[in-house]
Order: structure tokens, then sequence, then C-alpha cells
């Protein structure tokens, strides 16, 4: 009784309501055979029903939208709009009406309103209408305060507000792994791969419109995402990009060091930003919404004082028959080395050449190609092995074992082999 009397000692009305689009109406067939009671009465009343299609009454369709009927929840990365009026219900002329509208959220206080100057009189029957746009940047409960404040024909300043309560949720879930490869020969660094999956969690499908990945300034990326057919491009999730409720969808992308990075070992060595996602989506009919993710990091891959790796190895090698192979040495210290290579030979590997020959000084950031021959004298997928280099400064050795895999085949098809 007292928040009504509180509202009838008001000369103002005010009127808040959501602008969103509308959702498609459904209705609940219900249906019975014809030696049953009812007969034909519920085909009759569903052909009756304007809500459902001629001729598909039973299913679950219709030709009309259905307007919101609260504020409902927003999903993060969509933009919350609110529709507001004042309407005076009184046979006064009001002075001095000033409405303002602030979203309160769990860290700011944020005002809406388009215009913070104060209207000069309202009439009779007469209205003051806004319209308020916010793009929703965090989750959890939003409250759209409106508060309204005025001058009566007789003096008196009043002032009233009304609070509403929206939560705004999570519409995907993101998860991201790195991967290293080393697929750029001619550079000291690594291509990194970075696996996006995304999962729709709203009970609604969705379109992805654009799925991209912003790299730092280091990295130049490429997408994986589509096969090429012909001089087109076609994505390898079809024409049509719909990602159902809690279905979830796997993008790749590759980032390379740009040249001007790529020689300084120690640089990129630190990098651990990778870039941010960009993801921009519709609903039913249309709503857009964009969520950006915060700087995607990694753990900045520790090849220690040195590293090896192989810049030319063959897939397929015949059996007990020698191959060349080159390893490139890279001193990622910050120090001066002077290296001794030995070559110890494992169960199936064999290497051909001198152990413990002398490869010099090697300054920080410097590499070394070295080109070596080696044989196997198993078949199958045998793992490079048995390298070991050691620092004559420090007396420190550093082994390097499964670097690479080799495919060793038989040339011979017989019972020797």
């Amino acid at each position: 009784m007292d928040v009504n009397q509180a509202k009838q000692e008001h000369l103002l009305a005010l009127k808040v309501m959501r602008l969103t689009k509308p959702t498609l109406f459904t209705n609940l067939p219900v249906t019975c055979e014809d030696r049953d009671l009812p007969g034909d009465l519920f085909a009759q009343l569903m052909r009756e029903d304007p809500s459902t299609i001629k001729g598909a009454e039973t299913l679950m369709l219709g030709e009309m939208l259905t307007l919101p009927q609260n504020f409902g929840n927003i999903f993060l990365g969509e933009t919350f709009s609110s529709y507001i009026s004042v309407h005076n219900d009184s046979n006064q002329v009001v002075k001095d009406i000033l409405v303002k509208a602030d979203l309160q959220t769990s860290s700011q206080r944020l005002n809406l309103s388009a215009s913070n100057s104060a209207v000069a009189e309202l009439k009779p029957e007469c209205c003051i209408d806004d319209v308020i746009h916010h793009e929703v940047k965090e989750i959890g409960t939003h409250i759209l305060v409106c508060a309204v404040s005025y001058t009566s024909q007789f003096g008196e300043k009043l002032y009233f507000r009304k609070f509403f309560k929206f939560q705004v949720l999570k519409p995907l879930d993101v998860k991201t792994k790195f991967y290293n490869a080393e697929s750029d020969l001619s550079s000291v660094t690594d291509e990194v791969f970075l696996e996006a999956q995304i999962q729709n969690i709203t009970t609604s499908p969705m379109f992805m419109e654009k799925v991209s990945l912003e790299p730092s300034m280091m990295y130049n990326v490429t997408e994986l995402n589509s096969v090429t057919c012909g001089d087109q491009g076609e994505s390898t999730f079809g024409k049509m990009s719909y990602l159902q409720p809690m279905d979830t969808r796997q993008y790749l992308y590759c980032l390379k060091p740009k040249p001007e990075y790529a020689e300084k070992a120690g640089v990129i060595k630190g990098v651990t930003v990778i870039g941010k996602l960009d993801i921009v989506w519709k609903t039913n009919l249309g709503e857009r919404g964009r969520l950006q993710t915060s700087q995607l990091q990694r753990m900045a891959p520790g090849y220690g004082d040195i590293r090896l790796s192989l810049e030319v190895i063959p897939d397929t090698v015949n059996l007990e028959q020698p191959f060349d192979i080159v390893c490139k040495i890279t001193n990622c210290s910050e120090r001066t080395m002077d290296l001794v290579m030995e070559m110890c030979n494992t169960r199936s590997i064999h290497w051909c050449g001198i152990s413990g020959r002398q490869l010099g000084k090697l300054t920080p950031g410097a590499s070394l190609s070295l080109p070596l021959t080696v044989f196997s004298s198993e078949q199958g997928l045998q793992s490079i092995s048995g390298l070991r280099l050691t620092d004559t400064f420090l007396k420190r050795t550093y082994e390097y074992d499964d670097i690479a895999q080799v495919c060793v085949v038989c040339p011979f098809m017989s019972n020797e082999c």
C-alpha cells in the first residue's frame, strides 16, 4: 500500500522497456486419433488458431513474433538498449524535468543518458522519450538506475527513481592451446600454432560471423581454417557457419615471427604475449555480439644454453645405407662457448665420422650449421639420438636425444630383411 501511495503522489510516470529483437512464437500441438473421444475437435481448434501455419498445424511453427515480456538475460559482448519514457499523468504543467539513467556494475557506475540538461516544462499528457545504448563488457549482476527530478507548478521539488536488475552471462567458453613447431628452418625461432576451442554455452544457435586472431607486434598470423578449392578458399566448417547450443568448434592459427625479430633469438625467447581473439556472432534474428579476449600468453620455450635443431633430414631412408642430415647449433646463452661434439651410437643409430671434434667458439646469439652422416641398422620409425655437446670453458655437457625421427625401410624384398 505504501508503494502505491508513493506512486500516486508523483505527477510523472516512468516507464522503461528493453529494446531487443522479438522471438519466434511456437505453439504446442495437441492431437488425437479420429476414433478417440475428442474426434476432430483438437484439429479444428488448431486450424482456427491464428498462430499456426495453414496446412502445417501439427508442427511447432508459427508466423507470429513475441515481444519481450521482461528484461531477461543479456550476454557479454552484446549491446544493451533500452527505451525510457517519462509521461505527465497530471493536469498540471511540470517544470525543470531531469531524467538520468545510470548502469551500476560490480566495478563501476556508468552514465547512459544522452543529455544531462533539464527540460524546461512538460505539459499534461506529454512525455519525454530517450533511448540508451551500452555495449556490455562485464559479466554478473547489472542494475539500471533511472532517476527523475522535477518541479511542480507550486514550486515543490520532487524526486523519485526506479531500479531494474538483470544478469549478464557468458555466451562462449573459449579455451586455447599452444604448440611449438620447428617448421621454420631458416630462422632461430619456432613457429607457434594456436588452437582455439570455442563452445556455445547459450540456449540458442549462433552464426559465427568472424573468428580472427590479432597477433602481437612481433608475429604474423596465418589462418588455417579454410581449404583451397581451385582459386577460391572454402571454410572447413562449410558455407553456413552455425554453432548449435553446447557445440564446440576448433580454430587453428599459425604465428610466425616477423623478419626483423626472427634473427633475434633472445628477444623472441622471452616473448609470452601472442595476441588476442576477436569473435563476432549473430543470434536468431540478427542480433550482433562481439567478444575480444585478453592478451593470450604462452610459456616461452626453454632451449637452455644451446639449442640443437635439424635443418635437413630425409623422411624415408634405406636400411644400413648412410644418409646426410644438417644440424643447426645456436648459442642461446649470454656468453661465448667453445664447443666439442661427440657422437654416441645407439642400438639402431650409428654415426659416421670422427667423434670429439672441435667446433670452435660460438658467440651469444650465433649459430652454426653442421652436416653429419648416419645410418640405421633396424627397420621402422627410428629416433635420431646420441649427440653430445661439451662447453670446454665451463666443462658442461649437453645431451641431445630424440632430436627427430626417420622411417627406415628395407630396399630388398628378401628373407634377409
